[in-house]
């Protein structure tokens, strides 16, 4: 189907220099695939309609594209580029719990820091706790992590590790700050540490 065909890269860097947001339904995956491609991508505002929604809180069993395309009534012929961008035009269309679209929670992101809140040394025996959590073990770092939307969500976070994973023992964690410029790149956000 490709076989002599390519893609004007002038086009596309036009186009992505006009948006004020990029949206991937797994904007982990596409971002750095894109970025080594055409750099005009590393300097885009991106967000990201499978982490950036709750899914699961909007009351939906999966956030995968077609499954949440289907419970809004459209089916289409899955995991073809230009009709997976039409489903997810269809599902950021419709309104979410709050009345809200989709597409204007992701737009609403723009401003946020995202923060990967590293649990550095904590304790083995926390694993099952951390786990259960939501964190993720990152093997080549030996780390536990998660990721956090908001300044509210991480002092909260820093106030669950310092009780119930440091047993109120003075440690530091590590943060990475993501904004929209970096987040969800291979690039690295901006690196702190915080004592909880």
């Amino acid at each position: 189907m490709v076989k002599g065909q390519r893609i004007d890269d002038a086009a596309v860097t036009a186009l992505v220099q006009a948006a004020d947001l990029v949206v991937a339904h797994n904007a982990g995956f596409d971002r750095p695939f894109v970025e080594a491609r055409l750099p005009v991508f590393a300097s885009k505002s991106w967000n990201c309609s499978f982490m950036g929604i709750d899914w699961k809180k909007e009351g939906s069993g999966s956030a995968k594209l077609e499954f949440l395309a289907s419970e809004r009534g459209w089916f289409y012929d899955a995991h073809r580029a230009q009709v997976d961008c039409h489903a997810l035009l269809q599902v950021l269309a419709s309104p979410l719990a709050d009345g809200q679209t989709g597409l204007l929670r992701l737009l609403s992101g723009l401003g946020q820091t995202r923060y990967k809140l590293r649990a550095t040394g904590a304790p083995f025996e926390s694993k099952d706790k951390l786990k259960a959590r939501g964190y993720r073990w990152d093997g080549e770092g030996r780390v536990w992590w998660c990721s956090l939307g908001s300044d509210d969500l991480l002092d909260a976070e820093c106030d669950w590790l310092r009780e119930e994973v440091y047993g109120r023992r003075t440690a530091r964690v590590q943060l990475e700050a993501l904004d929209s410029r970096v987040q969800y790149s291979s690039r690295s956000g901006q690196v702190s540490e915080r004592t909880v």
